[in-house]
């Protein structure tokens, strides 16, 4: 991910354009061979060896209605923006997926990255501007779009030529916990028992964390990131890194809560850095924003910094605001060793 001129990442994942979908409808179609029926042809290997115990079908409820999944699928394309993570870890390497930190999906993340091994993904489009021409092409039996903004006109269109499991129902776009999005990913797959015992590691090293700092429990926190001089965005108490955070034994604060209300992204002005004011208080960005935010004269002023109960993160080198940013099963282990040290440093 490139550093000092990188749009803000919470603006990348919110301000998308909606992608006109109607014009590429019936190329998808004929590129697939139109409909969803079974073409017969033989497994092309992505999927891997069938998972102990998978069966189907299986029928996944998400945000536009339900999918039922007849069999194993064998290609997969993942739309949501860490989507990959949790199909790689059930052991299946996804034929297409989108970008997101302006970076290729595949390669660069160490928590991924022997995952993918030699077999590159095609990239199917930008975070929620998708392709729908390069994702017809591949002839995917299954599409997953959990960590998205996928709109029901793309759901639609995609619909008329594969199976689409969207983004779960009950939650808004990009506010789905984790073990959420992993189940609808480990049943779409048919790999529920596996997904189970994932979501159940993960879930022990929180465990850990929690029991070995008791003193967390209840303190406040917060999670910002600068995005140009006197602006800054506060992120959701249901976004994933702040879900990290509580998962730790933290929570938020009422103001704070109150500033997002049902959004997943609230920009500020710094005049409203008391949002902001926490037991702790983290900022993700590059070296050049935390010098930034630390220069300016109100931030200077806040109780949090005075205290030095802050806390900058770089979204790379080493890559953990990008690790918060997945919070899925892969990166949150990495995530976890990184952020816990830095955190056990502030008094």
């Amino acid at each position: 991910m490139s550093t000092g001129t990188r749009p803000a990442l919470t603006r990348l994942v919110r301000n998308v354009p909606r992608i006109a979908v109607a014009a590429v409808a019936a190329l998808a179609l004929t590129a697939c061979g139109g409909g969803t029926e079974k073409s017969g042809s033989k497994p092309s290997g992505e999927a891997g060896a069938s998972a102990k115990g998978a069966s189907f079908p299986v029928t996944v409820d998400h945000k536009y209605g339900s999918t039922t999944i007849d069999e194993e699928p064998k290609k997969v394309v993942t739309l949501g923006l860490s989507d990959q993570d949790a199909v790689l870890a059930l052991g299946v390497k996804p034929v297409g997926a989108v970008d997101w930190f302006k970076e290729q999906p595949y390669g660069k993340w160490p928590w991924a990255k022997d995952k993918w091994g030699s077999k590159k993904p095609q990239v199917v489009g930008e975070r929620d501007e998708y392709n729908i021409e390069k994702i017809a092409a591949l002839k995917p039996d299954l599409v997953i779009a959990q960590y998205s903004g996928m709109k029901k006109e793309q759901y639609d269109t995609l619909s008329k030529f594969t199976k689409v499991v969207a983004q779960p129902k009950g939650h808004e776009d990009y506010q789905a916990p984790w073990q959420v999005m992993t189940r609808q990913v480990g049943k779409a797959l048919g790999r529920a028992e596996e997904t189970e015992k994932l979501i159940a590691g993960i879930d022990a090293r929180f465990k850990a964390v929690r029991d070995k700092h008791p003193e967390w429990k209840g303190k406040t926190v917060t999670v910002g990131e600068p995005y140009e001089p006197g602006k800054f965005s506060a992120f959701s108490p249901n976004d994933p890194k702040v879900i990290f955070l509580t998962e730790m034994g933290f929570t938020t604060t009422q103001k704070y809560r109150d500033a997002l209300g049902k959004e997943n992204i609230a920009d500020l002005s710094v005049e409203r850095l008391d949002v902001m004011e926490a037991d702790r208080t983290v900022w993700l960005g590059t070296p050049d924003t935390e010098k930034a935010m630390k220069a300016d004269p109100l931030y200077k002023k806040t109780k949090v910094h005075q205290e030095k109960r802050d806390l900058f993160l770089p979204y790379d080198s080493p890559d953990i605001g990008a690790a918060l940013s997945f919070n899925t099963v892969l990166s949150i282990p990495y995530a976890v060793d990184q952020v816990v040290p830095m955190l056990e440093a502030i008094k």
